[in-house]
């Protein structure tokens, strides 16, 4: 079986549809113009530029002119973040122990500039602690941020809970959301949860790598990060592909036309495949949040015994591509941060193998990953010592 032949890594990066291929290619030979003014290719690219701008918009029911074009969502992160700290000066900002990279990188980047930032902690389905919200907000808090779905273990976030609280502070604190995981995958109204900025991404829902956009609520001053001549935004100066805008756009265009639906497949499928590995594998579990509670794309278990990482590459030698929990961790195969936040073992971090789901995939595809999954555990186990211990227990 060819490398990535199936394929269940589609929170790193998801295949691009056949319909954005098709709808980039003009603006790669034909309409490659920048915006501008006064003349007919400025005037023409603007104003399919302002299209795109809605059509993403339109997906988190936000206004046109709120939604800023970034080179991807990590780049969104950092000038949503960055823009409302340096704009505030000092004060204190609150994140979780379980968020993505970008925002605890950047809430240590803010510890260096002077700023201070409390971190709540998790749940064992890695929801974060509302009660020690309401505790760490102070005068000078001035954001919050969190990651709206769980990037290792697919669980959603409370938003609406997040912004009952938050707004009942007596002092503005601005809510900031990493998306990356969640925009297409639940409904994102911005007005519903109160979200000032938010960072999503295109290569999350089948567009194309590149390229994301950050939305920035009227009235939320972000000081400026990246200096230089405006091309398409005046927070990401210099140049952007508007051929990668426009394949952006026609994602969300697609994953949005019926997003219930979308998001019914992509639970289907994922409880299609816990209901396999149950059948044929003993001794796993599902970490994180069960059910509604949790993105219907992402299938976090950890199989006793045995380490991830062997399971990663011998499946891959299937043609099979999934992702280890301790790989997002570090390159050295550390215990993964949230696995060990929500109070799971080493044995239990290394055990743990992440699936996620895309509507290119298939339940006989889901079949043959079990199948592979399943005599790859046997074989693992007979070789491992812990399991051999375990089995010598339950004799006695």
């Amino acid at each position: 079986m060819k490398p990535g032949m199936i394929y269940l890594d589609n929170c790193v990066t998801s295949a691009v549809a056949p319909e954005v291929f098709e709808a980039m290619q003009p603006y790669f030979s034909q309409r490659f113009w920048f915006p501008g003014n006064f003349i007919s290719t400025g005037e023409s690219t603007r104003e399919v530029l302002a299209g795109f701008q809605s059509t993403v918009a339109n997906a988190i029911g936000a206004k046109a002119d709120e939604i800023h074009f970034t080179s991807g969502g990590t780049l969104a992160n950092n000038i949503a973040i960055k823009g409302i700290a340096n704009a505030v000066k000092k004060g204190h900002v609150i994140c979780s122990v379980v968020d993505y990279p970008d925002l605890l990188t950047n809430a240590a980047w803010l510890e260096q500039q002077g700023f201070e930032v409390s971190y709540l902690s998790a749940d064992d389905k890695a929801v974060i602690d509302l009660e020690q919200l309401k505790r760490e907000i102070r005068p000078d808090t001035f954001l919050f941020m969190t990651t709206a779905v769980n990037h290792v273990v697919g669980t959603i976030q409370p938003l609406r809970e997040i912004h009952e609280i938050l707004s009942k502070a007596p002092n503005k604190i601005y809510f900031h959301v990493d998306a990356g995981q969640a925009f297409g995958k639940m409904h994102l109204n911005v007005d519903e949860y109160g979200i000032d900025t938010m960072a999503i991404s295109a290569h999350k829902i089948h567009g194309p790598q590149g390229i994301g956009a950050l939305y920035q609520r009227k009235g939320t001053k972000l000081a400026q990060l990246i200096h230089g001549v405006k091309r398409v935004d005046n927070l990401q100066t210099g140049g952007l592909s508007i051929a990668l805008i426009a394949g952006f756009a026609k994602a969300v265009e697609l994953n949005f036309a019926d997003l219930d639906g979308t998001i019914r497949n992509l639970r289907e499928l994922s409880d299609y495949l816990i209901k396999r590995l149950n059948e044929k594998i003993p001794y796993i579990e599902l970490n994180g949040a069960e059910g509604e509670g949790r993105a219907p794309h992402n299938v976090n278990i950890s199989i006793d015994y045995i380490e991830g990482e062997a399971i990663t590459m011998m499946l891959d030698m299937h043609g099979i591509t999934v992702a280890t929990g301790s790989a997002c961790a570090s390159e050295g195969l550390k215990a993964n941060y949230v696995l060990m936040a929500i109070g799971k073992t080493h044995v239990q971090s290394h055990g743990s193998i992440k699936f996620t789901v895309s509507r290119y995939n298939t339940k006989e595809e889901l079949d043959t990953v079990v199948d592979r999954l399943a005599e790859i555990t046997e074989e693992l186990r007979q070789r491992s010592p812990l399991y051999t211990a375990f089995l010598k227990n339950q004799e006695k």
